[in-house]
């Protein structure tokens, strides 16, 4: 597919590189293009209902629901997180993507391999660039482009505008 002059060939890539003294560590992040595959394995927590004068009500103040919520959602994140650094390849030992209740390690499991807390940052700010996109990244294509275009007018030879009219004799006089 194109849009104007740019091939759209996939989802937006980030790259995060940490520094080791045995070696660089690449991370890459993708951006998850849907989440249906999530619904799939977690489906979202209903509330319980309640009977009012009015008949029955959802009642999403029960205590239950907002902790299925609470869990759907950090469920909900981490599989962001861990679709996204697929292109890493990273071999998780203790995350099972088969099996939603083991998503939600893949924090600890970073640390204990001994990526500090502020790289750990940097991961999920990666994924979270990868995405979406801020105000920055749009003020920057915006720039990029308006750049090209005037460079585009400065190469052309010919009139920036079209003539109004054509003359096609001597002018009359009035």
């Amino acid at each position: 597919m194109r849009i104007g002059n740019v091939e759209v060939n996939g989802p937006n890539e980030e790259v995060l590189v940490l520094p080791r003294l045995s070696g660089d560590i690449v991370i890459k992040a993708r951006s998850v293009s849907s989440m249906a595959d999530f619904e799939k394995f977690v489906p979202e927590p209903k509330p319980p209902t309640i009977l009012t004068k009015d008949g029955a009500k959802a009642n999403e103040k029960d205590v239950t629901y907002k902790q299925k919520m609470d869990t759907y959602s950090s469920q909900r994140f981490a599989y962001l997180v861990l679709k996204s650094l697929e292109p890493s390849q990273i071999g998780w030992s203790k995350v099972n993507m088969e099996i939603p209740d083991t998503w939600l390690l893949w924090d600890k499991e970073l640390r204990e391999a001994g990526l500090a807390d502020i790289e750990i940052n940097r991961i999920v700010m990666c994924v979270m660039q990868a995405n979406s996109l801020d105000e920055a990244k749009l003020v920057e294509a915006r720039k990029v482009f308006l750049l090209g275009k005037a460079a585009e007018a400065n190469e052309s030879s010919g009139l920036p505008t079209e003539q109004a009219s054509t003359p096609s004799g001597v002018p009359a006089s009035a």
